[in-house]
Order: C-alpha cells, then structure tokens, then sequence
C-alpha cells in the first residue's frame, strides 16, 4: 500500500531553514525563524535586491478541476524540484493553505507524493499566523465600523448599506447571512451582516498585490466600507483604520521561507482564493524570487480560466510582471471526467473519453494563447493510465500547436520532472513571450466581464438584472472604471453551471452582484450561485483528521 502525503512528509529529511536560505544567498542574520524549518526573511534584506536583475517566471495552471484530481500544486512542486536537479537556480512561489478546504473536501495545498514543501503539517495548519493577522485586521476594520455607528455615526453610515463584512477561516454556512448588534441598546444598532472565508476578504487580497507596507497601509485606507444614504462612499481611512490594522499585518508581510522534499526554497505566503478572489500567492514573495532565482516556478488557483486569467489581468497588470512560459497540468482521470465517464468508471481503459475530454484542455491552451504566452502541457501521470489514453492526450495538445510532456513527479520527485523542466527551459530560453492582458485598463467594466465570459468561457453573452447594471454605472461613473475584474465563478466549469464538464460553449453568464474592492484595485463580478462563504460537504475531511497515541496528526492530505 503506498504511502499517504504525511507519511511521506514526516519521513522527510529537513535540512535547517538556515541552509534552504543560503542557497538564495540569503544572509542568517536577515531571516526571523520560527522554529527550526521556517522563517520570514526581512524587509531590509528584500528592499536591497532592488536592481538586480529578474530571472525567469513561469506559471503553474491547470484543465477545469475535477473530483479525479489534476495535481497543480504537486507539479509546481516537482517542476521546481526538477529545474534544480538539472542545474538551475529556481525558487517556488506558492499560496498558503486555507483552514476551511483543509477541514472540508479539497484538503491542504503544500503538494502531494515526492513532490511536497514541507513542515506539511505546519504549512496545512496555522503555518507562521499570516492568516489569523489578515482575519484579525479585517474583523477590527469591522468592529470599527459598528462602533462608529453606536458612538454618533458622524459621517453618517447608511446602516443597510455597510459594505464591510466579517471574515472567519473556515467553511461555516450557518455565518453567510446573519444579523448582528441584538441584545438591547448597549450593544448597538441591530443590521444584517455576514461572514466570508478569511482567503476572499479584501484585505487577503490587498495582502497579496502590495508591495510594501506603505503600500499596504495605503490601500487599506482605499477600502470602501459603507454608504451614506447619499450614496456617497465611505471609506477606511476616514475611520483612521489603516494604521492599527498595518500593525496587525506588518510582521506578516514578510514572505515565508520553508523547503521542498528535496530541500530546495519555497515562497508560500498569501492565499486568496481562485473562485471567489485572485487567486496568487503575494506580489512581494514572488518578485524576490525573481531577484534571488534564475527561474521562478509559480501557480494560480483552480483551472486557467481563473487562476490564470486572474494571474494575467490582476497580478501581473499590476505588478508589472511577465511570464515567460504557463505549464498547464492535465490527467487522463480528469480529462476521462470531462470526456463523460463516472468516477467510479475511471479505472477502465476509454481512450475514446479521453479524446472528448482534451476538449476542455483544448480550450485551456486557446485561453492561455490569447495572452500571449508559450504553453506546454504537464501530463500528471497515474499508473492506470494506458498508452492508448496518453497518446489521445499528445495528440489533442499537438493539434492545438503545444507539447505534452509525461511526469511521474508524484511517485519520483524531481527526477520524474526533468523532461518538463529541459522543456520549458528551451521555451522560456530560446522562444519568446508577448504577453498582454486580455483588455485595456480603459474598457468599461460591463465590456470587461463580458470579454472575459465570452473569449474565456465560451458564453454567448452574460446576464444582469437592472440594479447590477445600475450598480457598475455608478462604479463606472465613481472612478472605479479603470480597474480589472475579478470574477467569482464555479471552479467545476467554464460556465456557471458546475456539473456541465467539457468545454461547453453559447451558454449566458449571470452576474448576480458585483462588489468594488478599492483597495485591492479591482471590481469582483459574483455570478451564478458562486458563495464568498463555503460550506462543509455531507463528510467534511474533518472527520477523519485526529491525533493518534503518539501525539501526531493523521488523517490531513
């Protein structure tokens, strides 16, 4: 019987954080360790890279996921493993894991087999305490707000018109909608309220797109938290929230340094979701590994048509970043998934599926090509998958002008990667990116939405009642036209329906909401019936993690 990804994890051989950080030629001096195997690496020592040249990004994407899995992290994992094995200076740049899929049914983020960053439990877990400064700051944004009210409400809040919610690390339905301040006259003006998931609040994302803490605090006091019943915004600074909630998140800004199985450096700091937010790990984690890397190995949540887009249109347009290459990761369970088969039919050989199913691959790399990036498949290998099922996949990537490359990294590390990793060397190396987001700054907001759903999603159009299109007038009109668009969709398909697999095509996209993040610097679209709160599945994974006689966790992947 193979072993689980925590006993692969606990029989890894760590080497001192010490060590992982002098192979960046990090100084001992300018990291804060916590613990033995991990530590932030100081401000001093991340603003003296600038001017050092940056080395080569590449990014981490994936096919529509499915409940066969796709191993997007893992692979990310192995690539960068791999690049160091054939000597290249690379570093990983990874999103920390949230307490709520960790508890529910997707489980932890640090990879999978051979290929995991490691303490994993620790990374699973409460890691170095980013995520509980970045609740802890929201939720006194939200105090401050509610105790503004109580004590005069000078600047006149519209109380059914509070923008600013709550935030909890951890997938609890029961929270999406409540109604707080009961209880009589001491405890303040009762309203509705409710609670997102820690990784979709604005303040995670702000997190993830400064570049430093006068950025951070600057963008804090951009959040829009509430309305006057003028309608005139209100924002966090007039609240005098940004100093003590940069206080808060100071020490947490610094990126956390950890290690591979391998022992080579890993960035994982920042984790905004992919469905419901931009889904990247931090801007300052990533541009130091530009500075510090040769080759800089990073990933986007869920599917390209996300993560990807989000990646591309978000975080590289505001960061001024490039890629080079995008490794979009597929398995022949999946693509059998999206081909029409049943999980429980997997095992079975149906290269005919298989063949169906690269439809939805086919329009990954489409997607992925409109921006201008070189593309190559990473074929996540199984020990079920047959000759006749791999060579589907070859096929359908080279029909679309890409290359399929076999990795076993799961079961073999590193050396189950080396094939990619030469390959996408001689991309990044030899061939040449010309990237470009998808639209200009300037396109209005409804047009943005609409060119995402239509050239990424395959939809004929997209759908608003007449308060949301009243509402992106307004945003439009507000100053808040320039921004990109985060949109908030099901992560299970291209449209808004999660059981339509494939690449389905001509469908209309709801937009049910939409919400300015100002700070963060973008407008979120929610459609369909996409929640900013999870809920826990019929058997949440929680069910099965416990600690055994020896004191140590089992049952968490």
């Amino acid at each position: 019987m193979p072993k689980s990804d925590i006993e692969i994890a606990r029989e890894a051989t760590m080497q001192p954080i010490e060590e992982i950080a002098a192979k960046l030629d990090i100084p001992r001096a300018e990291i804060l360790q916590y613990g033995p195997y991990k530590a932030k690496v100081s401000f001093d020592f991340i603003n003296s890279l600038e001017g050092r040249p940056d080395g080569k990004l590449i990014l981490v994407t994936a096919i529509t996921p499915t409940p066969a899995g796709e191993g997007k992290t893992t692979t990310t994992v192995g690539l960068g493993d791999a690049l160091n094995r054939i000597g290249k200076k690379a570093v990983m740049c990874l999103r920390e894991p949230s307490l709520g899929p960790c508890f529910g049914v997707k489980g932890g983020a640090a990879g999978g087999g051979y290929a995991q960053v490691v303490p994993m439990e620790d990374i699973n877990l409460h890691f170095t305490g980013d995520f509980h400064a970045i609740g802890t700051a929201h939720n006194l944004l939200s105090a401050l707000v509610d105790n503004h009210i109580y004590w005069g409400n000078e600047l006149g809040f519209d109380s059914r018109r509070v923008a600013w919610r709550r935030v909890v690390d951890m997938n609890d339905r029961a929270l999406r909608s409540i109604t707080n301040s009961l209880g009589g006259v001491a405890n303040g003006y009762p309203r509705e309220d409710g609670f997102d998931i820690t990784v979709a609040s604005e303040v995670m994302a702000i997190f993830c797109l400064s570049k430093d803490l006068a950025d951070l605090e600057a963008r804090l006091g951009n959040i829009v938290v509430g309305y006057t019943r003028e309608r005139k915004p209100i924002h966090a600074r007039e609240l005098k929230a940004p100093g003590p909630m940069s206080v808060l998140l100071k020490d947490a800004l610094a990126p956390n340094l950890v290690q591979t199985l391998e022992n080579n450096p890993t960035f994982i700091h920042g984790g905004p979701f992919a469905n419901i937010a931009h889904g990247c790990n931090s801007v300052i984690a990533t541009r130091a590994g530009l500075k510090l890397a040769d080759y800089v190995v990073t990933e986007a949540g869920f599917g390209a048509d996300l993560g990807a887009e989000k990646f591309f249109d978000i975080k590289c347009r505001k960061a001024g970043l490039k890629p080079e290459a995008v490794v979009i990761v597929a398995t022949v369970r999946a693509l059998k998934m999206h081909g029409g088969v049943a999980k429980q039919d997997l095992g079975a050989e149906n290269a005919e599926a298989v063949g169906k199913g690269c439809e939805n691959l086919a329009k990954h790399i489409d997607n992925v090509k409109s921006f201008g990036v070189q593309t190559v498949v990473a074929i996540n290998q199984f020990i079920t998958d047959s000759k006749a099922e791999l060579e589907a996949v070859r096929a359908a990537t080279e029909d679309m002008g890409a290359k399929a490359v076999l990795c076993s990294h799961w079961s073999d590390g590193g050396a189950g990667c080396e094939d990619l990793a030469r390959h996408v060397v001689d991309l990044v190396d030899n061939g040449q990116s010309n990237f470009a987001p998808l639209y200009p700054d300037d396109m209005p907001l409804w047009d943005k939405i609409k060119t995402v759903a239509t050239k990424l999603y395959g939809a004929r159009d997209i759908s608003a009642d007449k308060k949301v299109r009243q509402q992106l007038d307004d945003l439009q009109q507000g100053g808040f036209g320039h921004f990109p668009i985060c949109m908030a969709k099901t992560q299970y398909s291209f449209s808004t329906d999660p059981n339509a697999k494939g690449a389905p095509s001509g469908h209309i996209v709801p937009i049910r909401e939409v919400r300015v993040s100002a700070g963060a610097e973008f407008v979120v679209a929610i459609t369909g019936e996409i929640m900013t709160m999870p809920g826990l599945p019929r058997v949440p994974a929680a069910n099965s993690i416990c600690l055994n006689d020896k004191g140590q966790i089992e049952g968490l992947f």
